[in-house]
């Protein structure tokens, strides 16, 4: 087993090497990846099984059993995303401007790679192959840290990315899992800041507060997903009741699964009746106030701390209230700031919540389990910032870059 300063050291080299590493060769990285999950999918899924019935045995929660299963879908999913990002444009030495100073100088800007970046996460191994895709093509080193219930499986995807690299003629340091997992190291690698440029946590809300404590490495979290519908006075009802429907049902033990219902009283007796009829028979658990619970009987009392709950789970809590304001204050209040959505057809509030809720993606007439990297376009997310600097949402290529100045002269002196 090596020890985390030897592998932190080799990904600071690596990481070297993939900063002028070309475009053709991250890319071609990216294509044999894809190609050998699906070639070697009966494997992958034989090594998950492993993971998934020692979970079992030890008793893991509904929702992280899901996150941990991978399925012929699945894998087929993680290659669609590795290829989606090789056609994805390169960041690395694009130049965002250029401009003439006073004194003659040409000054610029210029985007590169952030460096060697730890990424930690619970359950799902499939996130591991969606860091090291978007690490490399953004010219990053990795170091992954997965939960114990998915060990196994991690471990054979990364076999997979490392002789991906190999054959693309680059470093294999340039993804790697951390092998020794004790907490001591762990924390130990949090304080690394001579070789180590980022953490980016993703999974419980203990472990992003875990890692934020422990950090002395730049710490950009993907929070937990505590995400909001508010239904306004002037919204399609129809449309309100297929959103609702969907954020919740589509795979509620994902961040962006929606589990706060707030509906404006004006239009709270035409809206409930046939929306909490549409999540019962979708098996879905409804906790809501007095008015909400007078609508039907199957429906059990909020309790306060439920506004507060992220259930990933069939659970839903619904609150009706008095105004718009009301709503976007109640947001305000108990949203983690991952992902909040309006379903109304007034553009004026529509417009005033997207500049009023300080969310990582705010959402119009639209479900906000579409809040994901692969969704928006970007290939594929390291996370979804939270974070309120260097950038909010889902952590494109781009994003896993920063601007250094260039400077262009001709024997100009101060």
């Amino acid at each position: 087993m090596k020890d985390y300063l030897t592998q932190l050291k080799s990904a600071k080299e690596a990481s070297a090497k993939l900063r002028t590493a070309s475009s053709k060769q991250k890319n071609l990285f990216l294509t044999k990846l894809a190609e050998l999950l699906l070639a070697n999918q009966e494997e992958i899924l034989a090594v998950n099984a492993k993971d998934v019935n020692m979970a079992v045995g030890a008793g893991i929660t509904k929702a992280m059993l899901s996150r941990l299963t991978l399925t012929d879908k699945i894998i087929a999913s993680m290659a669609d995303g590795l290829n989606s990002l090789a056609k994805q444009s390169d960041p690395v030495g694009k130049i965002e401007k250029m401009w003439r100073a006073a004194n003659g100088l040409k000054v610029g800007k210029m985007r590169v790679p952030i460096g060697v970046i730890a990424f930690v996460f619970e359950s799902r191994p499939n996130v591991i192959i969606d860091a090291a895709g978007i690490c490399v093509k953004s010219g990053n080193a990795l170091i992954a840290r997965g939960g114990k219930e998915a060990v196994e499986s991690n471990g054979c995807l990364v076999e997979f990315i490392q002789r991906a690299l190999f054959e693309a003629g680059l470093p294999k340091e340039a993804a790697q899992y951390l092998e020794d997992r004790s907490y001591e190291t762990f924390g130990k690698l949090l304080e690394e800041t001579k070789y180590l440029d980022l953490v980016v946590p993703r999974g419980r809300e203990s472990l992003i507060k875990s890692v934020k404590a422990k950090s002395r490495v730049p710490v950009i979290a993907h929070e937990r997903g505590l995400c909001h519908i508010f239904v306004d006075a002037g919204a399609n009802l129809e449309m309100a009741r297929k959103i609702i429907v969907n954020a919740k049902i589509s795979n509620p033990s994902t961040c962006n699964s929606v589990e706060t219902i707030l509906v404006h009283e004006d239009i709270a007796d035409k809206l409930m009746p046939a929306l909490i009829t549409d999540l019962l028979s979708s098996g879905v658990e409804i906790r809501g106030d007095e008015r909400v619970c007078g609508y039907n009987s199957a429906c059990r009392p909020a309790a306060i701390e439920d506004w507060d709950t992220e259930y990933l789970d069939l659970i839903l809590s619904i609150k009706t209230v008095k105004s718009f304001t009301e709503a976007v204050a109640h947001i305000e209040k108990h949203g983690s700031g991952l992902s909040d959505a309006i379903i109304t057809e007034n553009y004026s509030h529509s417009q005033i919540f997207l500049e009023s809720v300080n969310s990582a993606a705010v959402l119009v007439n639209a479900s906000n389990r579409l809040v994901d990297g692969g969704i928006f376009g970007l290939g594929a997310e390291l996370g979804i910032s939270t974070a309120s600097i260097h950038m909010k949402g889902p952590m494109g290529l781009e994003d896993l870059t920063v601007t250094k100045f260039i400077v262009l002269g001709q024997g100009e002196l101060r």
